[in-house]
């Protein structure tokens, strides 16, 4: 095991090739990866060349989510199962961790969100037809329009059908609509739910292009040199010139408008600023004594760049990811809001446009505007926490300061 802090391995300084049991072939990691793959591909293709219909129980997945699938897979393979086999190093990490009580607070929101995202649209339904109220295809009068979030009122002549308690010409709000309902009778809470899978899929599908694509050019640039390096840090100069939000809106006018659309046009032209920090990482990595001996042992460049450096620059990947994954989620919100969006009518920007623009607001429905304000900001300060944490955890300059090596 070669490692630059002892002997105790950390995610930073492991030698992979000592863990990788066969040199010549791909780690248990990568054919698990590479499995979950083939059968997406296969289900993949079932279902446009021969289903007739929905996939399974009435759903009927479209390309980005089949995307976001392999991005589940990654994550799962990459992050996830190792995590769980190295049981002594997570400890560690969680025990770094924990200290910082921000980071857990904002893990324990992120995984809140997450599996809001996942289950919220399943159980809420259609915002249409709010999940315990009145179905927009009933009578006008039917429908709670402006129905105050639990915990608030407002006068019962404001909302055509209060669902909630009423008192002293106040109409209150209701569980049945906790987060109230839109100028349209839309509850919010559902839309709210919908909004952040559209913002799940987002993160994940960019993360999976970001990711590989920064980390190769990076590590690769770092370990040639000279003309490769050049070369590829000057395309990433080019690329940064182009910025992704007019590249996304030509696109749009040329392709139509879809979330697949942008996600292909940020990932592919955002990850340049990864790729830079990623490289300075590798740089540092390249004269550690495991590299240089590597080296010295006959290694090949790419065989070094893909055990030594890939793994080892983890640190700088997470930090820069969770830099740009929030700056996609809030570029995706306005995009929606100023009628640009990919996914009119489910977006959180989408909401808070429509409750901004209503004859009423800020005396009424600013519930539509605060409910999909405050999760993005949650979303976006705890992706930024858990990411300056992460990278504290991650970094090996700072091993041992917490834990003392205790187990």
């Amino acid at each position: 095991m070669a490692t630059d802090s002892g002997d105790r391995a950390t995610f930073e300084s492991v030698d992979w090739s000592a863990v990788d049991r066969g040199r010549r072939l791909p780690a248990a990691r990568t054919l698990a990866f590479l499995a979950a793959v083939g059968l997406l591909l296969a289900a993949f293709a079932y279902d446009y060349l021969v289903a007739d219909g929905p996939l399974a129980a009435g759903w009927s997945p479209t390309p980005l989510d089949w995307l976001s699938l392999v991005g589940v897979a990654a994550f799962a393979c990459y992050v996830v199962v190792p995590l769980a086999r190295n049981r002594q190093l997570t400890r560690r990490y969680w025990r770094q961790l924990r200290q910082d009580r921000l980071a857990v607070a904002s893990l324990g929101w992120l995984v809140f969100f997450v599996l809001f995202a996942l289950v919220g649209p399943v159980i809420l339904g259609d915002p249409e037809t709010a999940p315990m109220g009145m179905g927009a295809a009933e009578s006008r009068y039917g429908i709670p329009i402006y129905q105050p979030p639990v915990g608030t009122s407002v006068s019962e002549f404001a909302v055509t059908t209060c669902h909630g308690p009423v008192s002293n010409g106040k109409c209150w709000g209701t569980l049945l609509h906790p987060l109230g309902t839109t100028n349209t009778g839309k509850d919010v809470l559902a839309f709210v739910a919908r909004g952040a899978r559209v913002e799940l899929k987002l993160a994940f599908v960019s993360g999976m292009i970001l990711v590989p694509v920064a980390t190769v050019v990076g590590t690769v640039a770092a370990q040639f040199g000279g003309r490769v390096d050049s070369l590829l840090m000057r395309y990433v100069d080019l690329q940064q010139v182009i910025p992704a939000f007019f590249v996304y809106l030509v696109a749009q006018v040329v392709y139509g408008g879809s979330l697949l659309l942008m996600v292909v046009v940020f990932g592919l032209l955002n990850w340049g600023g990864v790729a830079r920090l990623v490289r300075s990482e590798a740089l540092k990595k390249r004269e550690t004594g495991y590299v240089r001996a590597a080296r010295a042992a006959g290694s090949s460049r790419l065989a070094v760049v893909r055990r030594h450096l890939m793994p080892n620059v983890s640190n700088a990947v997470v930090t820069a990811i969770t830099l740009q994954i929030p700056m996609l989620l809030i570029v995706e919100t306005t995009l929606s809001y100023l009628g640009l969006g990919p996914m009119q009518g489910q977006s959180w920007g989408y909401l808070v446009e429509t409750s901004i623009h209503d004859d009423n607001f800020p005396t009424l429905v600013w519930w539509g505007v605060a409910a999909p304000v405050g999760f993005l900001v949650a979303t976006v300060v705890s992706l930024n926490l858990l990411g300056d944490a992460l990278r504290d955890v991650l970094d090996p300059r700072t091993d041992g300061h917490s834990d003392g090596g205790h187990r």
